[in-house]
């Protein structure tokens, strides 16, 4: 093939493409959907963790301890 013909058969496929219809794709479709159902579980899941669950969430030990006496 002439670089002139194989530049032409590059060009027809370009166009034939740009032509065809779009197929929605699974991300089209879902996407949203999936993004919004992780997002209501994750604020879910952390919900729960953040309320019910009987968690310290301070980890020092200022005002918990105490010394005891000191023996000789």
């Amino acid at each position: 093939l002439s670089p002139a013909a194989r530049s032409r058969g590059i060009q027809h496929t370009a166009v034939r493409q740009a032509h065809r219809k779009h197929q929605p794709t699974f991300h089209d479709k879902y996407g949203a959907m999936v993004l919004l159902g992780g997002a209501t579980m994750f604020t879910a899941v952390w919900g729960y963790v953040f309320t019910q669950l009987k968690i310290e969430w301070g980890f020092s030990p200022v005002g918990r301890i105490t010394p005891s006496e000191w023996r000789e």
